[in-house]
């Protein structure tokens, strides 16, 4: 006879699953703490001795700057500057935890510089802004242009953060990207594309909930609807429930949150109200990225949603449903935004390869159509796998030369587009990817094999 859980079984594996997801958590302070952050400036030149800096610095490196104050161009060939990128912050509202400020923000963009390097091979500098007047920022990275190839916000309140974005990729001379945004938006658009796959339904044809209606699932929307999805049949809902242009706040603010305004009108054309369980009921998609859970979303609520339900669960640290209460209530896909449950929908899976492809070719701006080409090759590469299936929708950060694959995507349509400045070929733009980066995974490895990065510390007992 089959042995049957009783309630304290089933509590006691549910803490147990619980636990093993916030065992991360244990160790991030004591690490942190053990290598006093995680990046470091190394040089990239040789040293054999003193007289190399006599090429280096004076009297030799007048001659180089003398080169670039004749041909502004040369600072990407005699400098760093090229292949270099500022990850910009004010700290406004970092991960799901708000606007803790500046400082308490730095340790999320100095991870993101590790993920470019090592996953990238693209230099990057956090930079922490002191001051959260969208203009003041604005004017900051107008400035800062000298001195990167590329700029990267991240973790900026909305609004500002749309009206930053869209100045600065109207003003900037080189390209700046939101990661929040379009990086969050790519990597959904691929995870939805592989999941319709999977259930056999079409993009055109399906009826989206976005649950949470800030930065994050603004840029989803965008680009997913821009890939085909049809906005009437879809609603968005913000913590006040369904948008619609019947709510008299969202008429009230309407030049405050011109985005969320134009959602409203052209989104859910049944004109549903109520909250986020109404929103799923019937709906063949779930796109959640509110507010850390579990219990943002009910497993009784995936049960309303149509046949074969997609829920993508990605709010940051931990998803608003846990992945095991959506299967059990029936969702034939998930997806969430960690990257120890199956199916991580991230970020961390694109803007190193996007960057990558975009400085490869001096690209002046990061279009929807390099997101779309890079979201493809997500895609694909997930499609090509031997496991691909309901458990591995998405390519894993491990398959390494998959930056490779988006660099050149994305370097070639950037081309067609024509926003880039150097024109090269799909097969030089891989090689020149899988190169950058194979060097700086190597560059890790040898200083760990060396010891002169040492073992982090044991975890207390």
């Amino acid at each position: 006879m089959a042995h049957t859980k009783n309630p304290g079984e089933d509590r006691k594996d549910r803490e147990d699953r619980e636990a093993q997801a916030n065992r991360w958590d244990q160790l991030a302070v004591p690490w942190h703490r053990h290598y006093l952050g995680k990046m470091e400036t190394v040089p990239r030149c040789v040293v054999r001795g003193m007289d190399d800096f006599s090429v280096w610095y004076s009297p030799g490196v007048a001659e180089a700057c003398q080169a670039i104050a004749r041909e502004p161009g040369l600072v990407d060939e005699l400098t760093s500057r090229g292949n270099t990128v500022a990850v910009v912050s004010d700290g406004s509202r970092v991960l799901g935890l708000g606007d803790i400020g500046p400082k308490a923000g730095f340790p999320v963009m100095e991870g993101k510089a590790l993920l470019y390097k090592y996953l990238g091979g693209v230099d990057s500098v956090p930079i922490m802004l002191n001051d959260p007047d969208p203009d003041s920022i604005i004017k900051t990275v107008l400035n800062l242009q000298s001195s990167f190839g590329g700029i990267n916000l991240e973790d900026i309140a909305q609004p500002k953060c749309f009206r930053i974005l869209d100045t600065l990729r109207k003003e900037a001379e080189i390209p700046v990207w939101h990661d929040d945004q379009q990086g969050t938006a790519t990597v959904t658009l691929a995870g939805l594309l592989n999941a319709l796959d999977l259930v056999g339904k079409k993009i055109e044809d399906v009826r989206i909930a976005f649950i949470g209606a800030g930065a994050a699932n603004v840029a989803c929307a965008r680009l997913i609807f821009g890939r085909g999805a049809d906005p009437g049949r879809c609603t968005m809902n913000d913590r006040h429930g369904i948008l619609t242009p019947d709510r008299s706040d969202l008429k009230e603010n309407r030049l405050e949150y011109p985005e969320k305004w134009e959602l409203a009108e052209m989104t859910n054309r049944e004109r549903r109200t109520g909250g986020t369980p109404q929103a799923m009921e019937g709906a063949d998609v779930v796109i959640a990225l509110s507010q850390p859970g579990p219990g943002v979303i009910l497993p009784e609520w995936v049960r309303t949603m149509a046949d074969k339900p997609i829920v993508f669960p990605e709010a940051n640290p931990v998803p608003e449903i846990w992945p095991w209460e959506a299967q059990e209530a029936g969702a034939a896909v998930v997806a969430t935004g960690r990257s120890d449950f199956p199916n991580q929908v991230n970020n961390s899976l694109c803007f190193p390869g996007i960057f990558r492809g975009a400085l490869d070719v001096r690209a002046s701006t990061i279009s929807d159509g390099m997101c779309f080409a890079a979201a493809e090759a997500i895609a694909r590469r997930a499609r090509d796998h031997r496991d691909y299936g309901p458990q591995r929708i998405m390519p894993t950060m491990e398959e390494w030369d998959l930056f490779g694959d988006i660099a050149a995507s994305v370097g070639i349509t950037a081309q067609k587009e024509g926003l880039a400045r150097l024109t090269r070929s799909e097969d030089e733009l891989r090689e020149m990817a899988l190169t950058r980066i194979t060097r700086s995974r190597r560059i890790t490895e040898v200083m760990m094999e060396q010891g002169l990065i040492p073992p982090p510390p044991e975890p207390a007992t």
